[in-house]
């Protein structure tokens, strides 16, 4: 059969001005086309990558006919993926239209629409692999484990539980044969950078597990997966990322570090391999601040820079989210890490209730720190989440996915719209500026640099005017 695998462009310029800094490799796609297997001719489609994504769909579908289309979206992309499967409708109207994805998961009676006929939750390479094979067999698509059915066949007693994770291991290797990995990147922190390195280096994006033991309230991760943190098999992971053309790899995992004998074990497997790459990893500050002997075993690998959530800067709000952190482990995890050339990015959260006061705080204290990136989200839980179900009420917009990228407020703000976004911008601003990179004096590739320079005003040129992607009536 002919299989089309497609990554929407997001319509938001706050991601449009995040993925100039990141455009990560279509993972999730390269997954399910080896899941798919060799019997399939399978094509992916990212749509980030063009100009005029929806001419491209079309002309795509047109070309190709495909038999099965799958489309992943997050939730600010439901919208996008849904007028998605309505071109294939147009131009296929005898091709599956299956839809996965975290908006899948987390909200999928909001894919429940005619243009859709499957809806994958959770891990999709099982649940594709099954849809295919039952396509080709030209029997329906029914009793697949994570896969609903729309229309009359929608069961929302099915869609309200949380579906099963695999074995970790049963995960294929994911086919990055079918796009150019040249064209995939994020921009390089580090700490002590040779002169003249890239700042746009092409990046590999890797999953060596998944799920999480701990429980944020705002976080679906701990409600994905049980609570459990589940590492691939140690040697499968060391031979993807040994195979990898790329010299720079960018972590998937939700937090790489929980469990230190996998990590310690993936460590050495790789200097066996004589594997020589340069890293990034999301990790929490109470990992760090637990075993500063790992993080100096991976600062010996090539672990040059870490996304670490901060996320608030009194200890009575990090209680209140239950990030099991204190603003002096936050503080001491910093120092800890700089002190082994490791640099950190780090991701702290806006309230939409923020006063001026309230960004004027948050600024001072951050500036106050160690060189060091920053970036900031507003707080808005993950739908699933007990805090979604407390801010639902309140949610002040239509239709929410449209607007859930952790960057538009969902609840009304306390200050005016306009200015919120004004001073959340120049917060945004404030975090770039504070870099290690422009702290050292680093030189770096003039070319990158005008990139740089010009990504930057383009991102907080999306966070200054994310008012406007809201009604009229709510901008004062």
């Amino acid at each position: 059969m002919k299989v089309l695998l497609v990554k929407p462009k997001a319509r938001l310029k706050t991601i449009q001005g995040l993925h100039r800094f990141t455009m990560l490799e279509p993972l999730e796609l390269a997954y399910l086309a080896a899941a798919a297997g060799p019997r399939h001719a399978v094509r992916i489609l990212d749509l980030r990558l063009e100009r005029r994504p929806e001419t491209s769909m079309a002309r795509a579908v047109a070309d190709m006919q495909p038999d099965v289309v799958g489309i992943s979206a997050y939730s600010h992309e439901g919208s996008t993926a849904k007028a998605l499967a309505a071109i294939v409708r147009r131009v296929a109207p005898r091709a599956l239209v299956v839809v996965g994805g975290h908006h899948a998961t987390v909200a999928p009676e909001d894919l429940d629409v005619p243009d859709i006929d499957a809806i994958v939750r959770g891990e999709g390479c099982g649940p594709f692999a099954a849809i295919l094979a039952a396509v080709e067999r030209r029997e329906p698509v029914e009793g697949i484990s994570g896969v609903l059915r729309t229309g009359a066949d929608f069961d929302p007693a099915a869609a309200r539980a949380w579906p099963t994770f695999p074995d970790p291991a049963s995960l294929p290797q994911p086919r990055r044969d079918l796009y150019d990995w040249r064209r995939y990147f994020t921009v390089w922190l580090a700490e002590n950078p040779p002169p003249w390195f890239p700042l746009f280096p092409p990046t590999a994006m890797v999953r060596s597990s998944f799920g999480c033991t701990q429980k944020c309230t705002f976080c679906i991760v701990p409600y994905l997966c049980g609570g459990r943190h589940m590492p691939r098999p140690v040697e499968a992971v060391a031979e993807e990322i040994a195979s990898l053309p790329q010299g720079h790899v960018y972590f998937g995992d939700d937090e790489n570090f929980l469990d230190e004998a996998f990590a310690f074990a993936l460590a050495d497997a790789l200097e066996r391999r004589g594997v020589r790459k340069r890293y990034l990893a999301w990790v929490r500050t109470t990992t760090a601040v637990r075993s500063p002997e790992l993080m100096r075993r991976w600062a010996g690998i090539g672990l040059e820079s870490v996304f670490i959530g901060f996320e608030h800067a009194t200890d009575a709000e990090l209680k209140g989210s239950r990030k099991g952190a204190t603003v002096a482990v936050n503080e001491r995890a910093l120092d800890l890490l700089k002190s082994l050339g490791i640099a950190v990015h780090g991701s702290w959260l806006v309230c939409p209730e923020f006063t001026e006061a309230d960004f004027e705080r948050l600024a001072a204290y951050v500036v106050g720190l160690p060189p060091s990136e920053h970036s900031f989200n507003v707080i808005t839980p993950s739908q699933g989440t007990p805090d979604y179900e407390a801010i639902r009420p309140r949610i002040w917009v239509p239709n929410p996915h449209d607007l859930h990228d952790g960057m538009h407020p969902l609840t009304p703000t306390t200050l005016p719209l306009r200015e919120f976004a004004a001073r959340y911008a120049t917060l945004v601003a404030s975090g770039i500026k504070h870099s290690p990179l422009r702290a050292g004096n680093r030189p770096v590739r003039p070319r990158d640099l005008v990139r740089a320079l010009w990504s930057e005003r383009a991102y907080y040129r999306a966070y200054r005017d994310l008012y406007r992607d809201y009604p009229r009536e709510l901008w004062q």
